[in-house]
């Protein structure tokens, strides 16, 4: 991505609209500029590149409000996305502002940090065909493609720190979640079918099979993971790659990793590729020797399905929402997979009838 000479705009404090406008306007002769918004950041890309910019916004969890904060987080998706998309991530660049001029400079000692405005992460562009999402969109992935993905993140969880969350936290996170998603989910502006009883079923299974839950955190079974995996993060290279790193809060990358699996299972189905799942979790199982109950794979389906309703709904509560139109149905069809799920949870004979009568 070729650096265009430095553009001048009125001499003021930059906005983010100004800081906006600079770089879409900066691609080199001849390349068009794609920009993308997505709920925490902008995306731009030309050519071979990718420059992100996050977005100064505060929710309950992350803060990107101030130049500080997006700075840490932005080293923290280096250092994150190496461990699954090592050539991926090719460094940072400050967006500089000298009171009358935007420039780029490299992260190197020679900038002046007193006109560092903002941060943006630079990346090597991936192929969009090959990205997951797509791939099971136009009928391209196959079996071969999964089991170069379980190769690579089968090591990746293997070597993964382990995550030190006591069975009562653990168990807590999940109650926590539901208890956010009642919260948005029932509110009587949505009238969501179905919702109020998925919700209470989702409730009522957690309970049940608590024990579950918590054997996994005393077992040592969970680990710093990806945080959000999903096909649009997964590139079909060779080997595959996985991006996106969930960067912003620890606490949501310590996770099961058949919960993110389970997640990851749950989005291939809602893509139409409903093999996907059953059997990269095989794979992974013989890979890592550990193969929980079908009961804590259907928790962690429902659960997801059910937070990924929510994060539906969610976007409506933006001051302009985008494509406000796409997210209801798209909450409903979450809605029926946790309720479809949940139907079939069933309790394996081996917890004892006392755990069986065992509420959080």
């Amino acid at each position: 991505m070729a650096r265009p000479s430095a553009t001048t705009i009125p001499a003021a404090p930059p906005a983010t609209e100004d800081k906006l406008r600079f770089l879409a306007g900066h691609a080199g002769p001849g390349e068009p500029m794609e920009c993308t918004e997505t709920h925490m950041s902008w995306v731009f890309l030309a050519g071979d590149r990718v420059l992100k910019l996050k977005k100064p916004m505060r929710t309950p969890v992350l803060d990107f409000s101030t130049l500080a904060a997006r700075e840490f987080c932005c080293r923290e998706e280096l250092r994150l996305n190496a461990r699954l998309a090592p050539e991926v991530y090719l460094g940072l660049i400050a967006l500089q502002w000298d009171g009358h001029h935007f420039s780029l400079q490299p992260d190197t000692p020679a900038r002046d940090p007193r006109q560092t405005v903002d941060w943006l992460v630079l990346m090597r562009r991936l192929p969009a065909h090959r990205m997951l999402s797509l791939a099971i969109t136009e009928g391209q992935a196959g079996p071969p493609d999964i089991e170069s993905l379980a190769a690579v993140l089968a090591p990746f969880y293997r070597h993964a720190p382990i995550a030190h969350v006591t069975p009562h936290d653990y168990l807590g996170r999940f109650q926590h979640e539901l208890a956010l998603s009642r919260e948005l989910l029932l509110s009587p502006r949505w009238q969501l079918p179905g919702v109020a009883a998925a919700l209470d079923r989702l409730g009522l299974c957690l309970a049940r099979g608590a024990a579950l839950l918590q054997e996994r955190a005393a077992r040592e079974r969970l680990v710093e993971g990806h945080g959000d995996l999903r096909p649009e993060h997964v590139c079909l290279l060779h080997p595959p790659v996985v991006i996106d790193c969930l960067e912003f809060n620890a606490q949501l990358r310590q996770v099961d990793p058949f919960d993110e699996l389970a997640f990851l299972a749950l989005e291939c189905d809602m893509a139409g590729a409903p093999w996907v799942g059953p059997q990269l979790i095989h794979s992974l199982s013989l890979a890592l020797g550990d193969a929980p109950q079908a009961a804590v794979m259907q928790l962690y389906t429902a659960h997801r399905a059910l937070l990924r309703a929510r994060q539906a709904m969610a976007h409506l509560l933006d001051d302009t929402p985008r494509l406000p139109e796409k997210w209801p149905p798209l909450a409903q069809r979450y809605i029926e997979r946790a309720t479809a799920t949940l139907e079939r949870f069933e309790l394996p004979p081996s917890v004892s009838p006392a755990k069986r009568r065992e509420t959080p």
